[in-house]
């Protein structure tokens, strides 16, 4: 006992010293820190489409083309697009910003080093390889390209100078900066179908310029009717949110050039993403025949060098999109108030008029007599209170509206759409249709679609073609609404076209005031929204029902070909026969006495005499060949012309006003004349 008393007093602190221990550390305090949009964007750049150098330089290359379609497009201009992609090295890229090249002093720093084993290894694997490709060889079989190992490369050897021009509006002078060097500000942010929506595109391109090369923009921009050209260099305060302007002067525009050339260069990967890139451009084409895009690489060195030229096809441009107001099914409470508080209108019964569509005076009062007692037509919009603002949104969520209409949308129209895919791919068959407008979610949206049987540079099997807001949408197609339905939802065989065998192009285009994208990224469209997947259904089952009419057609002049041949093929020998049988009736009949009518003792005295010979009936049958296949057609057009026989539209461009017409119908076509 006393030696545990004894001993209690030297545990006694080591106990208290372990107490200690479990204290925890006094942290450090939080401090409340803000971030601008530029750069919570620069720190999530794969949210729009920055996700390595080689996507980098594909996304630069679609903002920038995007943005010049619609400066043109908005002011009715055709456009004239040029992109050009030069290729600068490492070197010169030092050499531009005052860099030294300097030797490696410890190889085996860098993340390209190959040390000697490694080194071993890839030279056993290289001659194991060589050797499998000498036997190969040896059977007369064609050897496949020897694989290459693929080591670490350094990163950042490889810049692109990029450059667009366009024949647009241009920009005003004094809102280059902002126009450019602001993130999240912009010209599309009104309810209205746009090619962009984010306010990033080229301002995200410059973020990503500053990011891997430092280096700023160049802007050179005139509107029409300007004597002088407006130049920007610049660069965007990725904390702050703002343009850092380096140099903007006004200078002589000698040329009267309007529009707008945007000059940035990047890192980029122009060998992993060539064939994307192209690809968009081509694409890009046949969405927009009206255009006109000249595409160059110029490459370090001059033999990978790429020119190519989409020609313009025709000068029908799409009307342009106009903005339109929210349908009241479409409105949150955030909304609501943001609208009140920016609206012109004083009282509430103005307010619902003239700030959503599809809501009459009359409608209006039945809302608001529908609301309660603590509202009047009259009383003043912006005296509401949060709970009234709350009311208004849920009888907006519960009373019934017209569906909004399609007036506001600017779809290719079929005209452009069936254009594009003959000048790119060339098909033997093309069919297109332009679907009625539909809604989803208060917003409206119209599907245009269409099929094209053969083609150049078109595979074997089903090729999807997908546009959103008249842009090519070339990522992610796995799980798009249109790959879905083109590949799962379709009977080929029910429209005679081989799923497997025929080389099919699908077209889908789907124009709206907002395109449900999954992802920021702007790439694919949800197989979850069931009156998107309808319509693009139905569109292309309207394509189809075309081409199983042509594909009908051509079978059955085939088969009139093939039956036409037989019997031409027999028409010798059966002649040969009939006239060696009408020969040996003659000489056996008695010129006395007539045994054949009249018609046949014609037909033998011409024997007798050689106005009938071998010949002459071998012409008599080719004749009557001919004469049974027009006769055979015409009963199947005239039998099954009016319920079968799909009519083709031919489109006949009206040059100004509304002209007046008559239209003739036909059982296979119908016949517009203009006069």
């Amino acid at each position: 006992m006393d030696s545990e008393d004894s001993g209690g007093s030297p545990v006694e602190p080591k106990q208290k010293k372990k107490a200690k221990s479990k204290t925890p550390a006094k942290g450090k305090e939080s401090v409340l820190t803000q971030k601008s949009p530029a750069e919570f964007f620069a720190e999530n750049k794969n949210i729009a489409g920055f996700d390595n150098p080689g996507k980098s330089l594909y996304t630069t290359v679609r903002e920038l083309v995007e943005n010049a379609l619609d400066s043109t497009e908005s002011v009715g201009e055709l456009p004239v697009i040029e992109v050009t992609i030069e290729e600068i090295t490492k070197s010169t890229f030092n050499t531009m910003i005052g860099l030294i090249d300097r030797e490696r002093v410890d190889a085996a720093l860098y993340g390209d080093f190959e040390s000697e084993k490694a080194r071993e290894k890839r030279l056993a694997k290289e001659a194991r390889e060589q050797e499998k490709l000498a036997k190969i060889a040896a059977l007369g079989k064609k050897p496949k390209e020897m694989s290459t190992t693929k080591g670490q490369k350094a990163r950042g050897e490889t810049f692109f100078r990029v450059t667009c021009k366009d024949n647009g509006r241009g920009m005003p002078h004094d809102d280059i900066p902002n126009m450019l060097g602001r993130v999240l500000s912009g010209t599309k942010y009104g309810l209205k179908q746009t090619r962009g929506k984010f306010g990033l595109g080229a301002k995200m391109a410059l973020i990503w310029s500053k990011m891997s090369t430092g280096l700023p923009i160049d802007i050179y921009s005139a509107m029409k009717g300007q004597n002088y050209l407006s130049f920007c260099r610049l660069d965007i305060d990725i904390h702050k949110n703002i343009p850092h302007v380096h140099l903007h002067e006004k200078r002589d525009n000698n040329d009267k050039w309007n529009g707008a050339e945007i000059q940035v260069t990047i890192e980029g990967n122009w060998t992993t993403y060539r064939s994307k890139i192209i690809q968009y451009m081509r694409q890009m084409a046949v969405i927009t025949p009206y255009a006109q895009f000249l595409f160059r690489y110029i490459s370090a060195t001059a033999d990978k060098n790429v020119t190519i030229r989409f020609a313009r096809r025709t000068d029908v441009m799409p009307v342009v999109p106009i903005e339109t107001n929210y349908h009241p099914s479409a409105v949150d409470l955030l909304l609501i108030k943001r609208l009140i508080a920016e609206t012109s209108k004083q009282n509430l019964i103005q307010f619902l008029q003239h700030e959503f569509v599809n809501i009459s005076k009359s409608y209006a009062d039945r809302l608001i007599g529908e609301m309660g007692p603590d509202f009047t037509p009259k009383m003043a919009v912006k005296s509401l209170s949060s709970q009234q603002i709350v009311r208004i949104h849920q009888l907006f969520r519960q009373a019934k509206f017209d569906d909004p209409s399609g007036d506001c949308l600017s779809p290719a129209g079929e005209y452009n759409l069936r254009l594009g895919i003959i000048k790119e791919l060339h098909p033997d068959m093309v069919a297109t249709y332009e679907g009625s407008p539909h809604v989803f979610e208060g917003h409206p949206f119209i599907v245009e679609a269409g099929v094209s049987l053969g083609g150049k540079d078109v595979k074997q099997g089903i090729n999807i073609f997908r546009f959103a807001n008249r842009i090519p949408l070339l990522f992610e197609q796995g799980a798009d609404v249109v790959t879905r339905t083109a590949m799962k939802r379709i009977n080929w065989n029910s429209y005679k076209i081989n799923q497997t065998q025929d080389k099919i192009g699908v077209f889908v285009s789907i124009v709206s005031t907002k395109i449900p994208f999954k992802g920021t990224g702007k790439e694919y469209i949800g197989d979850d929204i069931t009156e998107i997947a309808t319509a693009v259904k139905a569109a292309i089952q309207q394509c189809c029902v075309q081409l199983k009419s042509k594909i009908v057609r051509k079978q059955q002049a085939r088969e009139r070909q093939e039956r036409k041949r037989n019997l031409t093929k027999y028409i010798p020998d059966a002649s040969r026969a009939i006239y060696e049988v009408l020969k040996d009736i003659v000489q056996l009949r008695s010129p006395k006495k007539p045994r054949y009518g009249d018609v046949y003792e014609e037909i033998l005295n011409g024997v007798s005499s050689r106005e009938i010979t071998e010949t002459t009936l071998r012409e008599k049958l080719a004749q009557h060949v001919e004469q049974v296949d027009i006769e055979m057609a015409l009963e199947y057009a005239t039998q099954s012309g009016i319920t079968q026989e799909a009519r083709e539209t031919t489109y006949i461009r009206s040059l100004e006003g509304t002209p007046n017409f008559y239209d003739f119908h036909s059982p296979v076509c119908v016949i517009r004349l203009f006069h």
